[in-house]
């Protein structure tokens, strides 16, 4: 025995990994004996944890021979080798395929639930597994790294296969394993307890204890600026790198400003993956003092859309694509700016505990794609954001993170709120510019 448990092999292989603490990693478990493994990986490297879930394809006949696996984004490995030997046509594939793919998508939902997965474009994944003995879940673990825009993909298992692990090195950059026994059989008898994981277990430890730890900003300083909206000098704070793949704009609520430690908190982490961000105030100080002005959603929408325009005028922002991440009332004011005319390029909105329902009768005229994140226990907020989404008739999500109030003050809270905003806008904001490219 090498393992007490899995957990016991991932701090063992947590110590060969540190050389990539402070880099910019997710760490990737495979489902389902993976995640423990990775969960100790993670908290060691202080990186997010996230679920790889791959399916192996049976042959029809022999289901426990594997002519191939799959996972999301399409990825999948075919072992041309046994289609030849078990002599399956191109429909018995596809309707293997299908079948699995079926499985597949209904485990995600129970895992990960409704939020998107963590982002990798330009991140390090370290694919994560309690062993290897064929390496062809791993070798498709690599492939979905790839797919969704890892920059650099390492394979970390406590023990394996001296021979998989060697074929596994044409799929990743780096292969790290503590141990190769020269003869190998199973992987479950070099470990003392390999008793099975079940979905619970693995949405535990994605939802409450590795996924999100506090990011750091690795950004330009702030750049501090004023806006001239029709004789009124806006305050913000602009942090944008030359090669931003988009711009997020901060629209606050009421009782806070550019210098929330919560919205700062966010845009450190947009600006990680790569993001521009301008925190902005749309009343002045003296303004402020008016709770009616606070409320004047009209208001708040016209400055937003004078901002917008602002940005777009600008020396090389022209097609850059822009979202708006909004909190309380700044989230109206943000769905309703999408509406202005001629209209705003607004390529995503996020809405952190918002208040969608003060557009009112126009939510079914939006047509930017909207993610709505609620606290679990702010109840009262959670409710008028499921009447609203039931209005919209754009792409739109509801995501509730469990137990969170209505600042998401709650550990790990606003880490979940960031890496759900970060997965929406990459999504839509680079297909946004993509799409401009293109044209």
């Amino acid at each position: 025995m090498l393992f007490t448990d899995r957990a016991d092999a991932g701090r063992q292989l947590a110590r060969r990994l540190l050389y990539l603490r402070g880099a910019d990693v997710v760490v990737l478990g495979l489902s389902h004996g993976g995640v423990p493994v990775a969960a100790e990986v993670a908290r060691e490297l202080r990186a997010p944890l996230e679920v790889i879930v791959v399916r192996k394809l049976g042959v029809p006949f022999q289901p426990e021979c594997g002519f191939g696996a799959i996972s999301e984004d399409g990825a999948r490995v075919i072992d041309d080798r046994v289609v030849r030997r078990a002599r399956l046509t191109s429909q018995a594939i596809a309707s293997v395929e299908a079948r699995e793919r079926a499985w597949l998508d209904r485990q995600l939902g129970r895992l990960r639930g409704a939020r998107p997965p963590v982002p990798l474009v330009g991140r390090t994944a370290v694919v994560v597994d309690d062993g290897i003995t064929t390496g062809s879940t791993v070798r498709v673990a690599c492939l979905v790294a790839r797919a969704r825009g890892a920059s650099r993909v390492i394979v970390a298992v406590p023990v394996g296969a001296a021979e998989a692990l060697a074929s596994l090195r044409r799929d990743a950059d780096e292969v790290v394993c503590p141990h190769s026994p020269p003869s190998f059989a199973a992987i479950g008898d070099w470990y003392q307890d390999f008793s099975q994981i079940c979905d619970a277990a693995v949405a535990d430890l994605l939802c409450q204890k590795v996924m999100y730890p506090e990011l750091r900003a690795v950004a330009p300083d702030p750049a501090e600026l004023t806006v001239d909206a029709g004789g009124v000098l806006l305050s913000g704070s602009l942090v944008i790198s030359h090669d931003a793949g988009g711009l997020v704009v901060f629209v606050h609520g009421s009782g806070s400003s550019k210098n929330s430690p919560r919205n700062r908190f966010v845009a450190a982490g947009l600006n990680r993956v790569g993001l521009g961000t301008l925190l902005i105030d749309l009343l002045t100080p003296d303004e402020e003092l008016s709770r009616s002005n606070v409320f004047n959603v009209p208001l708040l929408e016209a400055r937003l859309a004078t901002v917008t325009r602002w940005l777009g005028d600008q020396p090389g922002m022209a097609e850059t694509p822009i979202g708006f991440f909004g909190a309380r009332t700044g989230v109206a004011a943000a769905l309703a700016a999408t509406m202005a005319k001629p209209r705003l390029p607004v390529a995503a909105i996020v809405s952190r505990g918002g208040r969608p329902d003060l557009v009112g009768g126009r939510l079914p005229q939006i047509q930017t794609p909207t993610l709505l994140i609620v606290g679990g226990a702010d109840t009262v907020v959670l409710g008028l954001n499921q009447r609203a989404q039931a209005q919209l008739k754009c792409e739109s999500q509801l995501v509730v993170v469990p137990g969170a109030t209505d600042l998401f003050r709650e550990p790990g809270a606003l880490g979940q709120v960031t890496d759900l905003a970060a997965g929406w806008f990459l999504h839509y904001l680079v297909r946004a510019g993509t799409t401009a490219a293109a044209a």
